[in-house]
């Protein structure tokens, strides 16, 4: 894997702290460690893309950031099952859509078995496997690994199965759509936000990843369906769509992860 990275940053990113996986660790104790990130001006998501591709032109490869930040949601997870008392035999269910944001939620299920962890992991994909190159890796790498069990479909009623005893899941982590997201949801990502849905309602925790599907990350208005989460992480900088009123409810509790992102990237 390339570990390209910004040579001029000083923060701790999540690949290189492990203090984010210590077993007290617990939300509060991650908003603290992110303080700093948090405190930075709210960007949109053109500006959030733009600052990807600027960064991966400056070197940092797409690859490293997405382990970044499936690193930083991994340890969200964990987190949120600490602050909620849930058990860390209950299996984690992880809905992923076929892109990117789907590719952090496999590098989850890949950093959760790494500390014991157990995981389902559901791709929504036409294709059989995620549609981007850095996913399409991440899915591979799950191949074969303890305590993760995968499981593609593009059906609707394949993802509606989970509807039945989603009560007992430990939390829920949604990687469906993430700054790309605009217009109606189709399915099986429809089906797939009920769930999440079914699951807040029946008290197991939501964790969703760069924003609640179908949040927009610039102006925080929602389709419908969609997630509200009680915790989402987001990566390099607040987003403009979690900090307004509608936004701000719907993803719950905020952390904003670094991802080794530099922030001479934010400039156009």
């Amino acid at each position: 894997m390339t570990t390209t990275h910004d040579p001029t940053t000083e923060l701790i990113l999540p690949l290189s702290d492990e203090t984010i996986f210590d077993s007290d660790t617990d939300i509060d104790a991650l908003t603290d460690r992110w303080q700093e990130q948090a405190a930075l001006e709210a960007m949109t998501a053109q500006e959030m893309r733009g600052a990807d591709v600027r960064a991966q032109r400056m070197g940092v490869s797409g690859e490293w950031l997405m382990e970044q930040a499936g690193t930083a949601a991994a340890a969200a997870a964990k987190a949120l099952m600490v602050s909620t008392d849930r058990s860390r035999h209950s299996l984690v269910l992880i809905l992923c859509g076929p892109g990117n944001n789907g590719g952090d939620g496999l590098v989850v299920a890949r950093r959760l078995a790494e500390h014991g962890i157990g995981s389902e992991v559901v791709l929504l994909s036409s294709g059989g496997v995620p549609s981007t190159r850095d996913a399409a890796l991440n899915w591979d790498r799950l191949e074969g690994i303890d305590g993760v069990n995968r499981v593609v479909t593009a059906r609707d009623s394949d993802v509606a199965l989970y509807l039945n005893g989603i009560e007992r899941a430990g939390i829920v982590v949604d990687a469906l759509l993430g700054t790309g997201v605009g217009g109606p949801l189709r399915e099986p990502i429809r089906t797939a936000v009920d769930v999440a849905v079914r699951a807040r309602q029946g008290r197991v925790p939501v964790l969703a990843v760069d924003t609640p599907t179908s949040v927009d990350l610039t102006t925080g208005v929602p389709s419908d369906p969609v997630v509200r989460a009680d915790v989402t992480i987001t990566f390099h900088r607040p987003k403009e769509g979690l900090v307004g009123r509608v936004g701000k409810i719907l993803a719950g509790r905020v952390l904003v992860a670094p991802i080794g992102i530099p922030l001479l990237a934010d400039n156009a």
